[in-house]
């Protein structure tokens, strides 16, 4: 409980407030005073006077008088939105994960190192979880919480981004007798949890008297902590043991990638401890002023807009890729706590710009295992959402939220690397530590092989709803599941398949800028190519395709699982005595017509790529068809990923997401033509009745769609409805949106909502700090 007194003195142009918190401490049940004095000059006391009725605040903060301190909010970045940065600090940076030199000091008190933490042995042995959780809850109390969760994603058929639940749980009791607190935080309550798993997306895998869902810590993913609780990253099952999350697959994936590799490098006559897969996720979001958002229903129920005409000008001029980012604006501050309240994460948010599309910018991280990626992106979704309404925004993750402008994207860069650092698409580092030059040629064929065998299970991993209008549309890749190798890798591949045995040394090029001031361009071995859905370049490959609001494990687990299949089958072959040489030579030659490095955009690519047989699948419903495939129930299975059982559920459930996400896009678009566009024409003169035969139309075929009771029939049904009938119809809206005068027109239009960094009105004439 925290009681606040204020003490004002000071004279002539100064001004100072005493401010006095205290606290009752959960550790020493004691009540604790925290000092705070905030010096406030008027501007003749600064260096240099600022604008009329402007004050400069410093804040001079004493340390609590005895232990137990608490978790300090910290203000935005940029507090002043002015153009002066404050002075930039680390302070607090990655003190809110359980992890390094952070938790190193709570361990040590419990007799235990860092190195005891990272190795996840710790959840097979209740001592030593007993004592991490004592070392977690003295980390946790200190820094104020005190309440605990396990964080896990559910099934996809949840309509928020990232896809995350817990249930928060307080870490201390009461004591029957005498009332005192007791803290009740043990090993127990981190490794294993329990919750009510009935209303979350099954697809048949438990009944509703079978409810119980059971959540257990997933220890290579650090928990972290979030206002006055500590989150940790959890799996997800039924009392079965069917997976019910999106954690539980990946894991079950990247160790089968793991041992399969293993079983390969033996093969290969090395031994190596197994491997992981790195990924960076490039996350692409909107940002739109709050006020429109309000007063735009398919924004609030359905993350993109269903009507809506397009303005004068769009993105025809690229200006805003890569401009700077309004220094004075909603953006950039918001932009600013977002990747501070990240840090404190220890996420390594490194880059950040704007995108194509007006009021689209982007975030990325540096590399990290591919868990503790999913985790921390999952977070960074959620942060965004919550900062952005701080500062009078709205974060829009969907893919397509705008018609006539690009939508947003997650790439996923993706390698795989040995336990102990070697990434396999590096051929110098891999050369170097294995002293073998014929590895490249092996990993490459092995990779080429599971992309062009399995590029329908790629395809049904991107196949969420919003992707639908973005995949192919000149901002994305097409539905067309190759890969780019670049010239150098390709035509190396190419000799190597025709029996020369070379080792593979790229080269770079040095380009001369013309002017003997500039330093020369070493340009790398492959250029980028933004046409590809999964490049290669940068000893990593990138899985382009992939939609803004997916939680990315389901990508992940597909990518691994097709990997794991051929470093077996590659094992499997060398181990009963076939040449490794020749087993990569037979899978680039049956496999290389998945690798196309021209222009992914032409629009005779496609067709072309269906002629050579490469997987083109264009439909999201098709593609999520595909995941009950014979063959891709025998990968999952004979991996111990997914039963056929987990297959069926899961391609159930994708369905149902579609249905139910063209359910609300359909229901939006009637209320938004009854409620709002009708009234508007009337009040500007305009006829209704094209309005009133759009709403006949749409609320027809939907009742077609609900007396279908098929799910994969429905499913196709609402595809050919969404793409098709709400087309038309919108088109009918938006050309007498054109048509009706301004005033009249009671929705926010794409001029309102659009155009943030170059029209918005600067910060300190919007923002109202509320005390």
């Amino acid at each position: 409980m925290k009681f606040v007194m204020f003490v004002i003195g000071g004279g002539g142009d100064i001004l100072c407030m005493n401010y006095f918190t205290r606290y009752y401490s959960l550790t020493t049940q004691k009540i604790h005073l925290h000092h705070t004095s905030l010096i406030i000059t008027s501007p003749s006391q600064q260096g240099a006077a600022p604008s009329t009725g402007t004050v400069n605040v410093n804040v001079k903060s004493m340390p609590p008088s005895s232990g137990g301190g608490i978790n300090k909010v910290s203000p935005s970045p940029v507090d002043s939105h002015s153009m002066a940065s404050p002075l930039f600090t680390t302070e607090g940076y990655g003190e809110n994960v359980f992890k390094g030199n952070i938790a190193a000091k709570y361990l040590k008190k419990q007799g235990l190192t860092v190195d005891d933490l990272n190795d996840s042995s710790w959840v097979k042995n209740p001592k030593k979880a007993d004592q991490i959780a004592a070392a977690v809850l003295d980390w946790a109390v200190e820094r104020g919480a005190s309440n605990y969760c396990h964080l896990f994603q559910p099934m996809a058929a949840t309509y928020r981004p990232g896809q995350t639940s817990c249930v928060q749980l307080a870490m201390f009791e009461f004591d029957p007798d005498t009332g005192a607190v007791e803290w009740n935080f043990k090993g127990k309550h981190i490794l294993q949890g329990e919750t009510d798993g009935s209303s979350y997306p099954n697809g048949g895998l438990r009944v509703t008297h079978s409810a119980g869902g059971y959540l257990t810590i997933d220890p290579e993913s650090p928990m972290f902590l979030r206002g006055d609780c500590v989150y940790i990253p959890a799996c997800f099952v039924a009392f079965t043991g069917y997976a019910l999350d999106e954690k539980t697959p990946l894991i079950r994936a990247v160790h089968a990638m793991s041992e399969n590799g293993k079983r390969m490098f033996k093969a290969l006559g090395y031994d190596i401890k197994g491997l992981v897969n790195n990924i960076g996720l490039e996350q692409e979001l909107f940002f739109v002023p709050r006020e429109h958002f309000a007063k735009r229903p398919d924004l609030k129920y359905t993350g993109r807009t269903v009507l809506g005409a397009l303005p004068a000008r769009g993105q025809e001029m690229s200006d805003h890729y890569m401009a700077p980012i309004n220094l004075t604006g909603r953006a950039m501050a918001c932009m600013q706590e977002i990747q501070s309240e990240c840090y404190k994460l220890g996420i390594p948010l490194k880059t950040r710009h704007r995108e194509v599309a007006p009021n689209q910018y982007e975030f990325a991280p540096l590399f990290g295992t591919v868990t503790t990626q999913t985790d921390q992106n999952l977070s960074v979704m959620q942060i965004a959402e919550e900062v952005a309404e701080r500062h009078k925004l709205a974060a829009l993750f969907i893919e397509k939220p705008f018609a006539g402008v690009n939508g947003s994207g997650k790439h996923n860069n993706w390698s795989i690397a040995t336990t102990d650092g070697v990434n396999l698409y590096n051929p110098g580092q891999l050369e170097s530590h294995f002293n073998n030059g014929k590895l490249t040629p092996i990993i490459m064929a092995a990779t080429v092989a599971a992309i062009d065998r399995y590029g329908d299970l790629m395809r049904m991993a991107i196949a969420a709803p919003g992707n639908d209008f973005r995949l192919g549309a000149m901002e994305a890749p097409p539905a067309v599941m190759s890969t780019y190798l670049g010239t150098q890798m390709t035509e190396y591949l190419e000799k190597f398949v025709a029996g020369e045995n070379a080792t593979y040394h790229p080269t770079t090029t040095t380009v001369d800028l013309g002017a003997p001031s500039l330093p020369n361009i070493i340009a790398p071995a492959e250029d980028r190519n933004r046409t590809s859905p999964f490049p290669y370049g940068g000893h990593r490959f990138e899985f382009r395709a992939v939609g803004s609001s997916q939680n990315v494990s389901l990508v992940n687990t597909c990518l691994a699982a097709m990997m794991g299949k051929m470093f077996g089958e590659i094992a499997t072959a060398v181990e009963g005595g076939a040449s490794p040489i020749d087993v990569a030579r037979d899978l680039l030659k049956k496999h290389m017509k998945c690798v196309y490095n021209g222009n992914g955009y032409d629009p005779e690519w496609p067709q072309k790529a269906v002629e050579k047989g490469v997987w083109r699948i264009d439909s999201g419903v098709e593609a999520i068809e595909r995941l009950t495939d014979e063959k891709n129930v025998e990968l999952f299975s004979s991996l111990n990923i997914f039963t056929a059982e987990e297959c069926q559920a899961r391609k159930d459930i994708m369905l149902e997401l579609y249905v139910s996400v063209v359910e609300m896009e359909c229901h939006v678009m009637i209320d938004m033509i009854n409620q709002h566009c009708k009234p508007s024409c009337s009040r500007g003169g305009l006829p209704t009745g094209e309005l009133d035969s759009a709403v006949s139309t749409l609320e027809a075929g939907w009742r077609a769609i609900a007396d279908t009771s098929e799910l994969a029939a429905k499913a196709h049904a609402c595809r050919t409805f969404r793409l098709e009938t709400m087309v038309t119809v919108r088109a009918t809206v938006d050309a007498l949106e054109k048509k009706c005068p301004r005033d009249c027109w009671t929705l926010p239009t794409y001029d309102d909502l659009l155009f943030l960094d170059t029209m918005d009105t600067p910060f300190s004439m919007w923002t109202n700090r509320e005390a």
